[in-house]
């Protein structure tokens, strides 16, 4: 997971280095299309994006390293803040950029969900760790690196969904229509599977998951719930 993250985050970062939008837009690079043609704003918003989500899926495997956490407390913390910073930026810019995305609604809603769901569990992860709950801080890291390594599982099922497409399209457009169907499912399919792995492995692992019902915390561990009182003026059974 590690090297599939630097990799990756090496990848993306270095090729909107090899020239302008504009330029790049030309040679059908990568989201360049999408977003050379738009405003100032935007197009700031894409590499702040590009930059900080690069660094955060950098440094975020470094995070779940037992023996640094044991033996470099400082350097663990150090790093965790750099993620956490990342990662607030990152969410921020790419809730802008999947507003201008290049498959409309179906992305903004998919996209835009992922982003939101970056950045609010990194605040949790946050709250968690300034709290000292170090188990419920460890179990939103994990949400949270799972919604960051979208990044890679994106380009996975990308390639993926073109290898299944190319014996049955075929005709002179046949490229452009593989191209246009495998990314159409990839707003939500870059990140659902990784959240439902996330909250599998925080389970697995004993630590604090996330409950559908409003079970009492004393049921949660087993415990039986307390009574409540008998009512006034009645004798308890």
């Amino acid at each position: 997971m590690a090297l599939s993250s630097l990799a990756v985050a090496g990848y993306f970062t270095g090729q909107y280095a090899q020239g302008t939008l504009d330029s790049l837009a030309h040679q059908h690079v990568g989201l360049s299309d999408a977003y050379a043609s738009r405003a100032l704003p935007i197009r700031i918003a894409f590499y702040v994006h590009i930059v900080t989500a690069g660094l955060a899926l950098a440094l975020g495997p470094w995070q779940f390293s037992k023996r640094l956490r044991k033996r470099r407390i400082r350097v663990h913390r150090g790093i965790g803040r750099a993620y956490l910073a990342t990662v607030a930026l990152g969410a921020v810019s790419a809730l802008v950029m999947s507003m201008f995305n290049s498959v409309g609604l179906l992305g903004f809603f998919g996209f835009g969900s992922l982003a939101v769901l970056w950045g609010w569990t990194a605040w949790r992860a946050y709250r968690a760790i300034r709290e000292r709950d170090i188990r419920s801080h460890q179990a939103w890291m994990i949400r949270n690196f799972a919604l960051t390594y979208a990044a890679v599982t994106l380009r996975l099922w990308f390639g993926l969904l073109i290898f299944i497409q190319v014996p049955f399209v075929h005709g002179p457009d046949a490229a452009e229509a593989i191209l246009e169907q495998a990314y159409a499912p990839l707003p939500f399919l870059a990140w659902l599977p990784n959240i439902v792995i996330a909250e599998f492995l925080i389970r697995r692992r004993g630590l604090p998951a996330l409950h559908l019902t409003t079970t009492p915390p004393a049921a949660r561990r087993g415990e039986p719930s307390p009574q409540p009182p008998a009512a006034a003026g009645r004798p308890a059974a």
